[in-house]
């Protein structure tokens, strides 16, 4: 695969197109994203359906081969990141995660002292690889790379949401310093592939979308969800056509301006890719 396809994260080279099958993928599906070469797996409460089966399986026989990233459903306070991280280790048959994230912070978990420093713990006891968070405050996030505080961080990041190129970006850093960075809703909710109005030449396509988002020198790693095995050959085909070029980076900034205008970002919004 070309560079375009392939980062380090963590040491590990990474497929750049991660997966979520929290969005209707069955195991089958799974396995066809493991076929295809992608090896960074998004593993949560909503995904393990899907996802236990194939990637113990794979545990079992090239446990190198994958990025696991899980965390705690709930992350506010250490017993429960404790908890998660334990969780997921027996559920897959390993002894260690990839990466251990407490989710959704400032709404469903606390970057408190005391859960940082069982993140720190459970890093050091070897349970996990490298520590981090999913958050969707900018400011925090930036000052948290700043600080290198974590090792990776989750964001939102897509045309009509492009703040992380000035709040979070410019403070990761480069090589064996950088911050990690994972990004999704990469189709804005869709609104990106479904826009449609009198100022609107086409919408964009899912490709569009993810290059775009893969096109950041700053991003290592897109997640995907996708609903089917057909919706995830036709992501995946983005990755073959590398990164946006200078035109279609002004045509789907343009448009993502526009989304952003008419139809501005609802409260729940939060969760989507």
């Amino acid at each position: 695969m070309n560079d375009f396809s392939r980062s380090t994260l963590l040491g590990k080279s990474v497929h750049r197109m991660g997966l979520s099958s929290g969005y209707g993928l069955d195991e089958a599906g799974v396995r066809v994203a493991l076929d295809l070469g992608v090896n960074y797996f998004w593993y949560t409460r909503s995904t393990m359906p899907a996802m236990t089966a194939p990637l113990k399986e794979r545990v079992k026989t090239d446990r190198e081969s994958l990025f696991i990233a899980s965390g705690p459903t709930l992350g506010y306070t250490a017993g429960q990141v404790r908890r998660g991280c334990e969780d997921a280790l027996k559920k897959l048959g390993t002894d260690h995660l990839d990466l251990l994230q407490v989710f959704w912070v400032g709404k469903t978990s606390r970057l408190s002292d005391s859960v940082l420093g069982e993140l720190n713990r459970l890093k050091e006891e070897g349970k996990c690889r490298g520590i981090g968070v999913s958050i969707h405050d900018r400011e925090r996030a930036g000052k948290l790379a700043k600080e290198r505080t974590l090792d990776v961080l989750m964001l939102r990041y897509n045309a009509a949401h492009p703040g992380a190129e000035d709040d979070i970006f410019p403070h990761i850093g480069e090589g064996a310093d950088k911050v990690g960075v994972v990004t999704y809703t990469s189709t804005r909710w869709g609104t990106l592939i479904k826009a449609e109005g009198d100022d609107i030449t086409r919408p964009a396509t899912a490709a569009e979308c993810y290059r775009f988002a893969l096109s950041h020198p700053a991003v290592d790693v897109v997640l995907t969800a996708p609903g089917s095995t057909a919706e995830l050959q036709e992501n995946f085909k983005a990755m073959e056509q590398g990164p946006l070029d200078p035109q279609g980076v002004t045509f789907i900034r343009d448009l993502g301006k526009k989304i952003r205008a008419s139809s501005p970002m609802r409260a729940g919004m939060f969760e989507g890719f």
